[in-house]
Parts: C-alpha cells; structure tokens; sequence
C-alpha cells in the first residue's frame, strides 16, 4: 500500500464505524516497536528494509540509545480489506516496568489491544500486567505469538515440537485470562449476595457458598484467545511476516478438496489428514501423526528458512519463489546476508502487516461499540459509583454510546496524558516546500515588481540629459528579487517564531468520545477532582465557557491547535470528530500546570532546604526525567543527588536469640558494654518510663500529664491498614465534616458495605486480651490520616466520637476534653510521619493513651470563671444602682448601656473555657499562658514526645523497600547472577528452568537501596546474556538492630569488644540522618599512630 496522503485521513476521519483505536501493549523487549515499524512501511512512511532497524516510533535520543520505548506515541494509518477503507490509530506504548504509567494512558483512548508476546521467554511479569490493565479497562485483546524465528535459529526445535511449545505458550496467555474472569465472577456473585437478604424463616446452618455455580453458568469463550477465532497471529516482525490461519485456510481450501469452514476448526488442534480417505480425523497425538497445522503450516516454514538462512540453497530458493509466484529483486537476492534476502520473501508471501491490521479490522470494535461499563468507569474517579452521581451528569452516558458528530451532540474530549514537543517540530514553525501554484503566483509577482522598476527608470532617463546606456538583464533582476522576497519573507518568518522557538510547547493526548471539536472552540476543563454534585449546585443555568467561574477544578479553555499525530510528526487539522486520537494544544485562561502533567507517573516535591524532589517509578524513569529537565524544559545545569530511598521505623517484639542465635535468657551479661547501652537508651529528665514501657510525660506548664504505651500491630493487621488507605481518607473525611459541622460527606451504599467489611477484617484480626474492643477504641489513623499506625484511647472518661461515625451515626459529647481533642491527635500524627531513628514514617505501630490529667486545669477554670463572675455581679449591681437612682431620660441612659463595661458583662458569660484560657488579659494568678506558647500547644509537643518516648521503649528495627527481581539467563552465567545478588544483600527465592529452552529463571528480593546500578553490573558480568526486571514488592524488617552492641558473653567472643563488623540496618539509618542534616555518631580516625607507614606502602 502506498503512501496516504493527510486529506485521505481527514477524510476516513469522518467514518466512525471503520475507526479502530488500538495500542500495542507487551513485556519489554518482546517486539512491539519493531512490529509498530512493520505496519507503519505497510503505509508507504518508511522502507520495509528498515522496519525493526529504525525504530519509528521512538522519537527520543535516549529511547534510541538505551533500546526500549519510554513514552507512548501515536501515528494514524490507512489500510484496505474487502472494498472498506479503515483508519488505524495505532499507540506504542513502553514495556518497560518503570513506564507502566505510559500504558495505562494509552489504555484509556484505545477500544482494543494488540499484546506481543515471545515465543520463547512466554509469559512475563509485565505480559501478565498488560493483560490485566486491558481487562480492567474493558478494551478487547489479541493476541501476536512473536519471534517464532528463534524456534528455528536458536532452540533448533522440529515443526512438531515447535506446534507442542507453542500450544502451551497460548496456554500460558489464556490462564492469566481465565483467572482474570473467575475473580470478576466470584466478585459479582459475591455483591449479589450480600445485597439478597436472606429469609427470616431460613436456618442458619442451611445456608452454604457454591463457588462453582457463577463460572458454570457464565460465557466465557469469547474471552480466550484461540487460533481459530482469528484473534492470534504467529509470525516474526525482525523477518516481516505472520500470519493467521484463515490465510492458509484459503490456500489448502481448493488443494486438499476439504470445505473452508471444516479447514478452519480443524486446521488448530489435534487434528491429522487421512491422505487415502482424503478426510480430516481427530487423535493426532495418540496415533503419532502429524497435526495438520505441522504439515500444512509449520513445515513449508521451516524448509523456507533451511533454504535460505541454513544451506543458502539457490536452486530450492529459486523452486520456493516460483510456486508462490513472488518476484524477488536481483539485489536482494544476492546480498550477502540472508536475512535481507529470508524478508524479501516473507513480505511479499506473508506480510505481517497484513495478518495484524486484518485482525484489528475484523476482531476489535470500532468507537460505535464502546460498553456501557466502560463509560461509567471514565465518568466516575476512585470509589465513586455512577449511580451516585447527579442525575445531568448520568445524562452524558448516552452522549458516549451514542457517539454522534453532528452539531446537536456535546463535545467531550477525554485527556489521558500531556506530552512535550519541540517547538521547532510544530507544523505552523516548520519550512514548506511551496507548491506549483504558489511558486507561479511568487514569479507573478516578481515580474510586476520588475516591470514597475524599469518603469521608473526609463522616467529617470527622460527627465535627465541622456548620457550612457544602462543594460538591464531582465532575467536576473527577476530571479534577484524572487530571492530578496524570499529573504524577507524567511526574516519575517523568523522573527515572528523567534520566542516560540526557545521554548518547549505542551500538547495534549487526547480522544474525542462526543461530538466535534474544532479550533477556536472555547470549553470547560475538568480536572481529576472534580465533583459535579457540588460545581452543579453553584452553574447558573446558562453558563459558557467562556464565563467567569469560580468552581473548584474546572476551568475553560480555547483550542489554539489541533494535530494529527503521526509519530514524529505532528499534521495541522480544523477539527476531528467522534472517535479519533488527536493532539490538542489550548490556552488555558486560568493556567494548567502542564509541566507536572507531562508525565503522570512523577511526583515534585519541596523539602524544607529548599530542595527539589523528583518522586520516580524506577531508576531508568528517574535518569530519564532528569535528562528532560536539563535539556528540554529547564535547559540549565542541574546539581542532583544520590537517589533516595524512603525507609520505615517499626518495633518489634523482644527478641528471644542474640546474634548468634544463643537463647539470651541462659546468658550472663557483659557489664561493662550492657551498661554502654543502657546509657545509650537514658532518658531526659521528667520522663518517666516502668518496666512495661509505659511513658509518662508532663506538660512544660505542668498542667497536664500524659501517660503512652506503644505495641507493635499484627503483621495482617499493618497489610489490612495499608490496602485499604482510601477507605481510611473516606472516613476521616466524613468524621471531619461532622466535627466541623458541615453537612456530612456522602458516601455511597457500597462503599459503606467496603468500610463495614473493613471493620470487620480488623476485628478478625485483631486476637487475644491485650486487643480487646481494640477497634472501636481507634481514635485516628496515622500519618497523614490515612497511614497504617493507629493510636487507641483506653480512658474511661475521654469518650470521643467513634471512628466508625458513618456506620452507626452516633456522637458522643466529649465533655472537658472538648477543646483539646484535636491536639492529641496533632502529636500523634506528627509522631507517626517521623520516627526517632532516623526521622522516617513509622509502620505497623499502635500507640495507646492510658492517661490523661488534665485536672489542674479543670481547677484554673473554674477558679478563673467563679472570679469572673463575681467581677460581673458587681458591675450589673452598680449599673442597676446607676439607673434607679437617678431619673433620666432615654437619651441619658442609651450612652451608659452601650458602655465597653455593660456590653462586656453580657459578652463574658457565654465564653468557653477554651477562649477564657486563650485569653491574654487573664491576671498573673490565672495565667494559663507562658513562656512555652499556648497550652494547645503543649499538648501537641507532649503527645509527640511521649509516643516518641514509647517508641524509643520498645525494640526498633528499620523496614526496607523490597523489589521482586526475576532474571531469565543461561546455565553458564548462573554463578556470576548469583555472585551481583549476594554483593547487594539480595536473597534468591526460587530457580526454575524454563521448559524447552536452555535459559533459567532466576527469582529473588532485592533491597531498593541496593538496587541503583544494578541491572548495568548484571549485563557488564554476564556480557549482555541476563537482564533483570524489578518491581516493587513489600517492606521487609531488616533483622539486626540499628543500634546494636554487644552485651552477652557469646556476642562479645564472637563480635570483640568494637563489634565494627558491616551493620546494615546501622549504614541505612546513618546514610539517612547524614542526608537529612541529623547527628551521626560515628569515628572517622582511631589509633592513627598505628597507621601504615610510607615505607610499608612500597
């Protein structure tokens, strides 16, 4: 197929039924980018020779360099079938762990996926995410068995053998899919029946769970991939060809003399060809023939590659050629490697563009299809259900199924990501060649131009004395002043661009799910956090967005630009309708962080230094952002540290073994070291800490006392904490609002059944004495509201509305606690988002308030308030007096009632105890206020010095992130694997061959702090022949004791009297205060007279 040109696109444009939006999503290194490049040469946009060579869609340096695609791109492409003319959108995306932002995004505009997998390294980690998020997203998969090659030239497999791996690779695909759909069943099965009330008269003891009945009864064949049903291609993208077995269907149909349709169920499977009978039969295997995809398919593939990869047989090459009526150029087929020459062949008999893009026609739906459950998931954020929504927002789901252009119908653009673009690369800055007409109508010109100016000379001439002739070449004036126009034209042009050039220009990736849009349009933006029951309730009717409004999330643009996207290049377009990908650049009237949307996968924070922190997905996305900083959107020099690695402080239960795993109850302690330690734990005076680590702790005004125990949470309970944070910020939310006296945060019915079983797993959880009614005792979660520590109230006079409030919508009066509620709760959060080692979130600890004494205050109260009232008795008597006796009139008495004394008697009675103690004319007998600040004041810094104290109490141990490693690589550079993971404190969890293949998988945990740098040592070690794919996996407690030393008998023969050996948690916890500015005790130089001499050097 030819080259398309731009208006043929706009045109396809307008035909929504014959759109496909597709992405190409797979593991890295599986060939999505070279099959991108086979299917972009189909359209005439590059040579076939440099289909996998070229890499068209990675526009970026550092994605050619490094070999993998970083960022998702688009390109639209043409292709025809069957006398319809279809219009691709076509989006490769990363495979690369660190980018999995990237594929999420482009899930979102697509309606399919095409999913790449290797023939010979299967199912991967990230294969199996892919299938996951196009599952999640409702987008309809396919599916390419890719490098079928490396069978041939590698593994050295028969065509039967090869028929056997590549039956257990589609195996593989399908039982990620089947899993997905048995967890979707089991989860709806399980939301009927919590909504289906059982039957009052109905026994407990009768009722049971069918697991199996929602599969039985459920379709899921459609869901599977089978070659068959024609949603699987086989074939090689670095060699140019696939296929699918309709295409030999066609073949062998007229040959075999068998009917299309038996062909093609039978073609797949364990089916043989009975040659006498001329029938198909069933039991290939058991009767040892060959299956007939082995005879027919398999085996005329493998002699075209001994032919022209193996032997190099000219004379077969030649026979091959001529039965398939191919005409194979002189220079391809006397090059000298034979590859050029195996795609030469391929292309013309095989072409995998064809086999892919027919699939995509055939099996996907067009942007008419869109599912109804897809819409309301793009309608609806985080736990938010459609129903809940307002009844004009649930309107706009008919505009999506809809999928009209016409003028009636709403424009809605969804925005899945912003991308950055040189402005030198935008169409309206580049150099046109000019066309035919435009360069006659510039000649036009010119000679105008030049006849006008001989004009004026022969007038010169005629009004001067004739003296000599003046010749004018009439040819190169012409030619001069087209070049002089063309100059100005070039400066003009150059001038008007030349601050656009020195900038980068934010476009958005977007598709049109409504409507048209056009340039100039002027509409509404809707941000991530925009809730429609609350920005409805402040539109006025007939608002545009061209309207000042002051809503929360939304803002209005104009569309400058709309683009097409082709790859590299980006097409200039007056509008796109319903259904397609386009880019948008708008103006935002109210400005859009676009730097910040330019990858959705970062985080930047500000620390208190003043320092900038990149939060990243992994160490190639991290370089990779800093690399766009330096020369795209910052373009200065950018002084960076060392990663950061966040750690978490945890305690633990006392140990039973020291570190050398001796029983420490059966030891003597080492006094002099064991009293070392105990002056390292000394605690400041006032402190009070019992023998069960109960810490008790005074206000500096000593008003009030503290009492804190800290116990660290069951395992289960920490995972429960965490999985479910959004839930945890839900209720907060809603107990905030009724605190604050708001009206109360509306939470829908399933997410309140969410929380209820939330409350229940936490109470399963939670087992033995010492956890009894522990729940309904949670007073907050922490940090942040929503992390997973939780501070219990065991007092018997604090009762503090529940945590559950939007379960059982009871409040209860906090009595004298009232107005200092909020300040333990302060302390305790602060105490949880830094910990005592080296200032890092705590996790897994439950700190619990035993006592609170607040009764010298209740005492200044009352004192203070009773003197009040006694000064305000006297005042009303002397006013009254003032009044009766005296006669005056109106007008006499209006300057005495409205005196600062009469209305302050009336004020100082309805004040709370809170204001009266923040009150600074209180006198110096009273004073509830000092030095320290106010006493709200103290009572944060107390409840965070206290939980501080408790922590402190306990064991401490330092949680490290974990990443799951998983190594493919051969027998031969298993060692030196084994050698980098050991080095980095990494510790091997399973080794398994893989099955038909001499490579082993290798899976294993590595610490993140030990992980930079990692994946280049394992390619330099084993010369390229192993890569490791890391993905974070858990917190894992690091076992030794930051601050440990020896205090028994074995730990002091076995560690010596420096213990100097390698700590790990005791590096981690030093390199952490050294970075945030915090004391480390540590000896840089001991005994230096025992240094080595120079002499010894030599």
């Amino acid at each position: 197929m030819g080259h398309t040109s731009l208006e043929n696109i706009v045109d396809l444009q307008k035909n929504t039924a014959n759109i496909r939006n597709i992405c190409i999503v797979a593991h890295v290194d599986h060939g999505k980018t070279t099959l991108a490049d086979s299917l972009i040469a189909s359209n005439g946009i590059i040579s076939n020779r440099l289909a996998g060579k070229l890499r068209y869609m990675d526009s970026r340096e550092d994605e050619q360099l490094r070999g993998i695609t970083m960022k998702s791109s688009s390109i639209s492409l043409h292709f025809s079938m069957d006398n319809q003319e279809y219009l691709i959108n076509m989006i490769d995306s990363p495979g690369h762990v660190d980018f999995s932002s990237e594929v999420s995004t482009a899930v979102r505009v697509c309606d399919g996926a095409v999913v790449v997998v290797d023939v010979v390294e299967g199912v991967c980690p990230q294969t199996q995410a892919v299938l996951r998020q196009a599952w999640l997203e409702n987008i309809r998969p396919v599916l390419v068995i890719n490098k079928i090659d490396r069978l041939i030239i590698e593994l050295k497999l028969t065509p039967l053998e090869a028929y056997i791996h590549l039956q257990k690779i589609l195996e593989q695909v399908n039982a990620v899919t089947g899993s997905l759909f048995t967890s979707k069943v089991l989860e709806d099965r399980a939301e009927m029946e919590v909504k289906e009330k059982p039957s009052p008269d109905s026994k407990s003891n009768e009722h049971f769970y069918d697991w199996s009945a929602g599969l039985e009864e459920t379709d899921d064949s459609h869901l599977y991939f089978a070659p068959e049903q024609g949603n699987v291609v086989f074939g090689s993208a670095i060699d140019g060809w696939g296929f699918r077995i309709e295409q030999f269907v066609q073949m062998y149909s007229q040959k075999v003399g068998i009917s299309t349709e038996v062909l093609l169920k039978t073609l797949w499977g364990d089916y043989y060809l009975n040659t006498k009978a001329k029938k198909i039969m069933k039991g290939a295997q058991s009767k040892g023939k060959k299956p007939l995809f082995v005879q027919l398919v398999l085996e005329n593939i493998w002699s075209l590659y001994e032919a022209v990869v193996v032997r190099r047989d000219k004379e077969k090459i030649d026979k091959i050629v001529n039965s398939l009526g191919l005409t194979i150029l002189p220079r391809d087929s006397r090059h000298t490697d034979p590859k050029v020459h195996l795609n030469a062949i391929c292309t013309q008999w095989l072409p995998i563009s064809h086999a892919v893009l027919s699939m995509v026609c055939n099996k996907l739906p067009s942007p008419l299809d869109i599912a109804a459950e897809r819409v309301e998931k793009l309608m609806c954020v985080r736990s938010r259900r459609f129903d809940s929504l307002p009844v004009q927002t649930q309107a706009l789901k008919q505009a999506f199924l809809e999928c009209k252009s016409d003028e009636t119908a709403p424009v809605i653009v969804f925005i899945c990501k912003m991308f950055a673009v040189d402005s030198k690369a935008l169409p309206q800055n580049k150099l046109r060649p000019l066309s035919q007409e435009e360069i006659a109508q510039r000649r036009e010109q010119a000679r105008k131009r030049h006849a006008e100016k001989l004009a004026n000379q022969m007038q010169k001439l005629e009004q001067n004395p004739p003296g000599k002739t003046l010749e004018i070449s009439s040819a190169n004036t012409s030619t001069r002043d087209i070049q002089v126009a063309n100059q100005m034209e070039q400066t003009d042009l150059n001038t008007c661009r030349q601050d656009s050039q020195q900038k980068e220009h934010f476009i958005a990736f977007a598709r049109v799910y409504s409507g048209t849009i056009r340039r100039g349009q002027k509409l509404f933006v809707i941000g991530p956090k925009y809730d429609p029951s609350e920005a409805l309730a402040k539109l006025p009717e007939s608002c545009s967005p061209g309207d000042d409004l002051s809503i929360p999330h939304l803002a209005h643009c104009t569309v400058e630009d709309l683009y097409l996207l082709m790859g590299k290049e980006l097409e200039n377009v007056q509008d796109v309708p319903v259904g397609n990908v386009l880019g948008e650049m708008p103006q935002l009237v109210r400005g859009m962080k676009l730097l910040n949307q330019a990858d959705p996968c970062v985080e930047v924070l500000v620390q208190e230094t003043g320092e900038h922190v990149l939060v990243t997905a992994g160490e190639v996305h991290l370089q990779r952002c800093l690399d766009d900083l330096r020369e795209r959107f910052a373009k200065v020099e950018i002084s960076s540290s060392e990663p950061i690695v966040p750690f978490r402080e945890i305690i633990i239960r006392p140990p039973k073994l020291d570190m050398v795993n001796e029983d420490i109850g059966t030891q003597q302690k080492v006094a002099v070291i064991h009293q070392k330690r105990e002056d390292q734990n000394k605690y400041p005076d006032g402190v009070i800490v019992d023998s069960d680590g109960l810490v008790t702790l005074n206000t500096p005004n000593k008003l009030s006392t503290l009492s804190v125990r800290a116990m660290p949470l069951p395992e289960a309970v920490t995972q429960l904490l965490e999985e479910n944070s959004d839930l945890i910020r839900t209720i907060e939310q809603f107990n905030l609002s009724v605190k604050e006296g708001r009206e109360a945060l509306e939470i829908n019915l399933t997410t309140l059944e969410a929380i209820q079983k939330f409350k229940q797993k936490l109470e399963e959880n939670f087992v033995g004495r010492k956890w009894r009614n522990a729940v309904n005792q949670i007073s907050s979660f922490g940090p942040r509201r929503c992390g997973p520590n939780i501070l219990l109230n065991r007092l018997e006079s604090y009762h503090r509305p529940s945590m559950w409030q939007c379960l059982d919508k009871t409040n209860k009066d906090l009595g004298t606690y009232k107005d200092f509620d909020n300040s333990i709760i302060s302390g305790f959060q602060l105490a949880t988002l830094s910990g005592p080692v080296c200032e890092e979130p705590l996790m897994g600890v439950c700190f619990i308030l035993e006592k609170w004494d607040i009764s010298k205050v209740q005492q200044l109260v009352q004192t203070h308030n009773l003197s009040s009232t006694e000064e305000q008795t006297t005042k009303v008597e002397e006013l009254q007096h003032q009044v009766t006796s005296k006669e005056n009139s109106l007008s006499e008495l209006e300057p005495i009632l409205e005196s600062p004394a009469a209305q302050g008697s009336q004020v100082q009675g309805s004040r709370t105890p809170a204001e009266s103690m923040a009150d600074g004319k209180c006198n110096s007998e009273v004073a509830l206020t000092d030095c320290y600040g106010p006493f709200s004041g103290q009572l944060i810094a107390t409840m965070k010095e206290a939980c501080r104290f408790a922590f402190q109490a306990r064991p401490q141990r330092l949680m490290a992130a974990m990443y799951t490693c998983e190594i493919m690589a051969t027998a031969e550079v298993l060692g030196r694997v084994y050698a980098v993971l050991s080095k980095r404190a990494g510790r091997v969890l399973q080794e398994e061959m893989k099955e038909g293949t001499e490579m082993f998988i290798i899976k294993a945990v590595l610490p993140v702090a030990e992980s930079f740098g990692f994946a280049d040592e394992i390619r330099k070690r084993t010369s390229g022949l192993a890569s490791p794919q890391l993905v974070f996996s858990h917190w894992e407690v690091i076992p030794s004791d930051p601050y440990w030393v020896p205090t028994t008998e074995e730990e002091y023969l076995h560690f010596g009297e420096k213990a100097d050996t390698v700590n790990q948690a005791h590096k981690y916890m030093n390199t952490v205060r050294k970075r945030k500015g915090l004391y480390v005790e540590e000896k840089i130089v001991e005994h230096a007279e025992k240094q080595r001499t120079l002499s010894k050097n030599k």
